[in-house]
């Protein structure tokens, strides 16, 4: 690719073809997309909140400009001359579906989305930065950069150097619900991915200030329904215990395993079954934000 205009809808129709990829599957007996078409947004570099997340995540968290430099150290570029690209992979009406119905351990399809969807968005991370480095707008995966990692946190327990939901809420993509799962316009059952890249495209507005908005607990505390779909006890009305939760991703392995026939793990019951599931709850709901990607490709 040469002499692109960088416009939104340049970078739509790219990831909506790198989605459209045969790669996008569950691998099963018969072919199946991984994930529906993703919704996508953008955020400036140099967008303030950026800087806030070094208060709220921890100050190990990389601004945009700190994330391209983990692959250009010696670009002369600034936060501003730096957008970062988001994208949601949501989960398809046939996994949620399944899912509904689990009540232990997860899905067949939602296990095969938890391991091969997520191989297909490591790709998807990677093809999409190296096509925009190809057409000559310098672009870097963060979260699969070598210095990547996960970090103590003192409020979080644990958190990463970039979080992938950090940037989706950054590019009005959607709020963080009771469970911390983000509430986007496609709802909360899905996956997320970003890159940062040098190149000029209109930041998504943020129809929101708050980073509870779209989550019916913290409204007016009418829900709390992904509190009875966790099987870990790992959800009450104080918010997310991080280390139940991992303890019982650690205990699906075998499940998967043993089930399943694939080395995955998962769980997610609580982003299926709810209000959010595959929206924000209609009275809550703002104007539209995100954009869908541009494919040829009809939904799963």
């Amino acid at each position: 690719m040469t002499e692109t205009k960088p416009t939104a809808d340049w970078v739509l129709a790219l990831i909506g073809e790198l989605w459209g990829s045969p790669e996008n599957d569950l691998q099963m007996a018969q072919p199946e997309r991984a994930w529906d078409v993703p919704l996508v947004g953008f955020a400036s570099g140099a967008d303030p909140l950026f800087e806030h997340y070094k208060t709220v995540v921890g100050p190990f968290h990389w601004t945009p400009l700190e994330a391209f430099s983990q692959a250009y150290p010696s670009a002369a570029v600034g936060a501003e001359d730096l957008t970062v690209i988001s994208y949601v992979l949501p989960q398809t009406e046939a996994t949620k579906r399944e899912q509904r119905q689990a009540t232990l351990f997860p899905s067949e399809r939602w296990s095969r989305s938890r391991f091969y969807g997520e191989q297909f968005n490591h790709q998807l991370r990677r093809r999409l930065a190296e096509s925009l480095s190809a057409a000559g707008y310098a672009a870097v995966a963060p979260v699969e950069t070598p210095s990547w990692s996960v970090k103590d946190s003192e409020q979080y327990v644990y958190a990463s150097t970039w979080s992938e939901r950090h940037a989706a809420y950054a590019a009005g993509l959607g709020t963080f619900g009771l469970c911390d799962g983000l509430i986007t316009p496609r709802g909360k059952a899905m996956r997320a991915g970003s890159v940062v890249a040098r190149i000029a495209i209109p930041a998504t507005p943020r129809p929101y200030t708050d980073h509870h908005a779209y989550c019916l607990f913290y409204a007016d505390g009418s829900c709390g329904e992904c509190i009875a779909r966790c099987p870990a006890g790992a959800l009450s009305e104080a918010g997310h215990d991080k280390v139940a939760c991992k303890a019982h991703l650690d205990r699906s392995r075998s499940h998967v395993s043993e089930n399943y026939g694939f080395p995955g793990y998962g769980c997610g019951l609580c982003q299926v079954g709810v209000p959010c599931e595959s929206g924000i709850p209609e009275r809550l709901r703002p104007g539209g934000s995100g954009h869908a990607a541009r494919s040829p490709y009809p939904k799963a």
